[in-house]
Order: C-alpha cells, then structure tokens, then sequence
C-alpha cells in the first residue's frame, strides 16, 4: 500500500518557491534606481557643462588639432584614415582623436559648438560609465555615486571638457572605463575572447592618447580590491575566482607588451616633434623636485581648486620648504594608508600616484610643469578614498542617510559653482590668457605673455565680442 501525502506536505515545496519572486523585484528596483541615476548624473554633467557650447576655439592647439589642419578639415575620407594612422603630428601618435575630430568637423565643419558638445557628452558618458563601474564591482551605491558625482563636476576637470583639442583626454578615459568594465568581466570567468576584448579596448585608449599607458597595473590594484582577485582576499562582490600573485603577474604580461609599445611610439613622435626637452633644458633635480611639488598641488587642487590655469615650467630650482613639504605629505600618506586595514585606502592612493608617472615631469615634455588635464585620471584614487572613507564612518556611526545627502549635495553643489566660474575662463583664447597671468607667478609667465601678444594682435581669432568690449 502507498502511503498518502499528509497536506502540510503538499503545500511545502509551495512555500519555499515564493522568495524568488521578492529576489527578482528587488533586482528590479535596484536597476531602476541605477538608472535614475544615471539619468541624473548625466543631465547635471550636461547642464553644467552646457556654457561650453556657447565658446570659441582657442588657437592654444585647437588651431593645430582643429581650425587649421587640412587632413580634419577632409572629414572621415580614405586619406584621413591613413593619414591618422601615420602621422605623428603634433608630436603625438594618437589616431582614434584625430578620426574623432575629423567626424566633428565632417558634422559641424568649423562651428566650435558642436565640438565642445561632443567632448561634453563624452565627460558625461564617463561619469556614468565610473557610476555604473564601481557600483557592479562592490554593490555599493552611495559612495560610487559620490565618486561618479566629484569626477564629473570638480573644477579641476574644466580642462579636460572646455579644450576642444583635449579630446584625446576625455576620449581615451572612455576606453580606459570600457578597458575596466572588460576586464571585470574577464576576472568573473578568465577565457581568451573575453581577455581579448580587454586588450582591444586598451589598445583604442592607448590610440587616444597614451597617458592610459599605466593601465595594466591599474588592473593589479583593483586584483586586490575591489575584485579580490589575489589569495585570501574577501571574496569579491562579483564572485571572481582568486589567483597567486604570479598567475596575476603573467596575465598582465601582453598588455605591458601593448604598454611598451605605446611608450616606444610616443618617445618617437614626440621627439619628431621637438616637444621633449633635454637635461641642459630642464636637470634631473629640477625634474625630480619639481615632480614632487606637483604630487602636492594636485592634492592641494583637489581640495582647494583655486586659481586653476596653465602651468609654465620655471625651469629653476624650487624653494627648499616646497619640495621638502610636499616629500612629508606624500610619505605620510603612504603610511597612513598602508597602516590602515582598509583595502581601498592603498588601492586609491597608489591610483593616484602611479596613473600620474607618465605626466609628473620626469620626461619633460613641453612648457608646462603640471597640468589639470593630467589629474582627469589619477584623482579618481582620492575620490575613491574619500567616498569609501565617509561610508565606513557613517556606517560604524550609523548616521542617517539623510545626514549624508545634505552635505553631499551642498559640497557638491560648491564645486558646480566653481566649475561654472573656471569654464568662463576658456571662452576665448584671451580670456584664457588673461586669467592665467593673473594667476600665476609673472616671472614664470614669458610664454604666455608671448601667447597673450599674439592673441591680441588677431583680435578676430582670438577674442569674442564680450571681450572687445570689456579690452
């Protein structure tokens, strides 16, 4: 005789399927949280940054990257393409920016709004794209939307969006960001095609521009956190599969190959170019001290983004106390943040110091002794620090959500209307000038005020109505 079912066990396998319909609708509402915040990050990015569209090229490289070169000015032809993947002009070898000027130009020919649109949405994309980043690889939102948030908004980023002919730099972090995001997903399940699609998008950002040439170590720091990747580290939000040192080590071995090739490219035009300086020009120790003043100033900058302008090179020795403070600041850091047992302390900060070795001086290159273009990369380590910082804190504090939005959004707030301040700077070519000789030391300021000459004796290509009128 068969045993009958007792009810109770008839009606049990349906009580332990109903929490999948919960799961899924909590799946649900967090993607469309994250979309709304997404749409909001962009629309603020956009607004804000939305004066640009209104400016003038300035001569300063856009005459060079834009209004005066005849390959941009053949739009997206057969010649163009060759041409971007052979030329080494000005002094750098950075095809994918040319075809993305050439594209402008075949769009809005020599309509600067249309131009400065263009580099807008991509800084917005890249905002969005940081978001969407951080918040997949720790399941975090809070402190990745601050993060996302300080990217797209800080003044000292203004650089990076307002120059037409700093294309490459907001262009080539978009393959930077969509380098990580592949990466993510190879280190969730490491196969070829997958670590192929990583070295492809880091081979288009490197054919940006090659700052993004430190991108391999990069993926080193975030192996330890957030991916988790190395033995014994917290398992990872994304369940990737952990791997010794030497394994991780071996992996990064092609794309380093892509990293020194970049480097041997770049030396070559740059070179060509006349644009490296040599040692009589500019000695080891005025390089070295001069490198590590601009490790300080970017922090500096990033706390207090004032009197932002182009940086001419002194090419004298440094005071004693500046070099002197900047080296305790930075050592100091470092212990702090090796002492503390939080892994996004070290992770961020050596962000910070390594994505900016190949900007920092050591291998001068040009006029300037730093720039706020550089910092578009490395501050994302500081800002990861900081938002992290605050979410420890207010989480072992237990501190009110509402308590966070409100200064969040004050400082942020701030940093808007500075931003909006520092872009009216680049409306023109002698605004821009101007600004920085006000600014900066007038001893150090020859080139500019050379740049400021020239500027004022072509009026019609170099200042806007608004300055005619104000001159």
């Amino acid at each position: 005789m068969v045993a009958r079912r007792s009810p109770a066990s008839q009606v049990h396998p349906r009580r332990k399927s109903k929490p999948a319909p919960r799961s899924i609708d909590a799946s649900a509402a967090t993607k469309q949280k994250n979309t709304v915040l997404c749409v909001l990050l962009a629309l603020a990015t956009i607004a804000l940054y939305s004066p640009v569209i209104g400016h003038s090229f300035v001569v300063l490289d856009d005459r060079e990257y834009v209004t005066a070169n005849p390959h941009i000015h053949d739009g997206l032809s057969r010649n163009t393409v060759k041409w971007a993947f052979t030329s080494t002009e000005a002094a750098n070898w950075h095809p994918l920016t040319w075809l993305s000027h050439a594209l402008d130009y075949q769009l809005f020919a020599l309509n600067p709004g249309g131009h400065h649109l263009d580099s807008v949405l991509i800084h917005a994309l890249n905002a969005v794209l940081l978001f969407l980043l951080l918040g997949w690889v720790t399941k975090r939102v809070g402190p990745s939307l601050l993060v996302a948030a300080l990217f797209a908004l800080h003044p000292i980023n203004v650089e990076s969006v307002a120059w037409v002919a700093e294309r490459k730099n907001v262009l080539s972090t978009l393959f930077f960001f969509l380098a990580i995001g592949a990466y993510g997903w190879y280190a969730r399940k490491p196969d070829w095609q997958r670590y192929l699609l990583v070295a492809a998008l880091f081979a288009a950002g490197l054919m940006a521009k090659p700052m993004v040439i430190t991108l391999p170590f990069v993926f080193l720091l975030l192996d330890y956190w957030p991916l988790g990747r190395t033995t014994g580290s917290p398992a990872s939000a994304i369940g990737a599969p952990q791997l010794t040192g030497s394994r991780l080590l071996l992996e990064k071995i092609p794309l380093l190959v892509l990293s020194a090739a970049s480097a041997w490219i770049t030396l070559i035009a740059q070179r060509t170019g006349q644009a490296v300086r040599t040692f009589e020009e500019f000695p080891l120790a005025i390089r070295i001290e001069n490198a590590v003043v601009a490790y300080g100033l970017y922090l500096w900058k990033m706390l207090w983004p004032a009197r932002l302008a182009i940086y001419p090179h002194s090419a004298i020795a440094l005071p004693a106390w500046r070099w002197t403070l900047s080296t305790l600041v930075l050592m100091s850091i470092t212990a702090l943040v090796v002492t503390f047992r939080k892994r996004y302390l070290p992770v961020g900060w050596f962000w910070f110091l390594g994505t900016l070795i190949p900007v920092i001086g050591l291998v001068q290159v040009g006029e300037a002794d730093m720039a706020d273009r550089y910092a578009y990369i490395p501050l994302i380590g500081i800002f990861v620090m900081i938002a992290w910082g605050l979410g420890d804190w207010a989480e072992a504090k237990e501190v009110r959500t509402a308590w966070l939005i409100i200064p969040a959004v004050c400082g942020l707030t701030a940093l808007g209307f500075d931003a909006h301040r520092q872009m009216s700077y680049w409306e023109s070519q002698y605004s821009l000038l101007a600004h920085t000789l006000a600014v900066t030391d007038p001893e150090r300021s020859a080139y500019v005020h050379d740049a400021l000459g020239s500027a004022l004796l072509d009026p019609g290509s170099s200042m806007t109505q608004h300055d005619l009128e104000n001159f």
